[in-house]
């Protein structure tokens, strides 16, 4: 009696994965056209049917949430940005006040970086921290969208931006810290951090920034604008070139508290002294800020609610209901590196 033919078989003939073969017998966009088709092919020759039992099975809830962390340069081991360490306690305790467990890994950003999590059914849903250049993750979010995966990312809010987004404001947080800086006498600020549509983050905070300087009849000096990623490498390069253009400043908005940690580092290597030449200021509260020398001023952003929003959003999509993107509040943290001039 001649055995029934089994995925495993149309993968052989086709040259492909069995994984390969599930999707595209579910039309996933996430296999090419040709492929799918030809895939299509062999399993109508061998007269394939689709085990409807087993996919059943599959379907099947498994009470697990992934938690997919972008890879980040840091001075340690980990590849983890600090200020989502603090989101990743948050997030875990959600999920068990919500009965779920937590799968937590690195993002692989190949082809089919998400696929395993949804061919095996390791989770019922995926939340994302952290992505790199954002013009390149977006079309990620498009594929997640039109494979009809249930995610959340913790990002900025974007205008026609694919999918769920939790998010700080940005925006509001820029705009505040720099007028706290100019209440202090401050008139002359630069800006440390990416400055563009691959770091929406970061570009909000410039652009708040910009306008509270704006509001306050300052001068928005575009030349003292440095780019650096989240490092304190990267923000000590950045306040060297900044230092190099021999342009006058008496503060700096760092786009994050790692990038505020290498420039005051640079700046007192240099023999200047903060706050009382030059103001610093950063951006997250992450657990190092409050023991910089000076403390550092900063914008918190609320870790343990994100965590508690993305879980409960995350949860309410996987069972079906409306869910929509929002805000956090940034709040205003005030050490001793933004004081008054003298």
């Amino acid at each position: 009696m001649k055995s029934k033919a089994t995925s495993f078989d149309i993968a052989h003939l086709a040259g492909v994965s069995q994984s390969t073969v599930s999707r595209a017998l579910r039309n996933s966009p996430l296999v090419n056209p040709e492929t799918r088709e030809r895939i299509k092919a062999i399993a109508k020759e061998l007269n394939y049917k689709v085990d409807k039992n087993a996919s059943n099975l599959r379907s099947q809830q498994s009470h697990t949430i992934a938690l997919l962390l972008f890879e980040d340069p840091t001075s340690d081991e980990s590849q983890i940005n600090p200020f989502f360490l603090s989101m990743l306690g948050s997030i875990t305790r959600a999920c068990g006040d919500n009965g779920y467990d937590l799968l937590v890994s690195f993002q692989r950003l190949e082809e089919n970086w998400h696929a395993e999590y949804e061919d095996t059914h390791k989770a019922d849903g995926i939340i994302l921290l952290g992505y790199g250049d954002y013009n390149d993750y977006q079309e990620k979010l498009h594929q997640l969208e039109q494979n009809q995966t249930r995610y959340v990312l913790w990002g900025a809010l974007q205008q026609d931006q694919p999918g769920i987004s939790i998010a700080c404001d940005n925006f509001t947080g820029g705009y505040e810290i720099t007028r706290h800086l100019i209440a202090k006498g401050r008139t002359k600020i630069a800006f440390i951090g990416s400055a563009s549509e691959g770091s929406p983050e970061f570009f909000d905070r410039y652009k708040g920034s910009c306008e509270a300087q704006t509001d306050a009849n300052l001068a928005v000096r575009k030349s003292l604008q440095i780019d650096a990623i989240t490092t304190e490498q990267s923000g000590y390069a950045a306040a060297l070139q900044l230092l190099a253009k021999q342009q006058p400043f008496d503060a700096i908005v760092c786009a994050s508290d790692l990038i505020a940690v290498g420039v005051i580092k640079a700046l007192r290597d240099k023999q200047i002294n903060v706050p009382k030449d030059v103001a610093v200021v950063g951006y997250d509260n992450i657990p190092l800020s409050e023991f910089t020398r000076p403390a550092l001023t900063t914008v918190q952003q609320d870790t343990k609610l994100a965590g508690k929003i993305l879980v409960e959003t995350l949860i309410a999509h996987i069972h079906g209901k409306p869910v929509t993107s929002r805000s956090l509040p940034a709040t205003l943290i005030v050490r001793e590196s933004c004081g008054a001039i003298l």
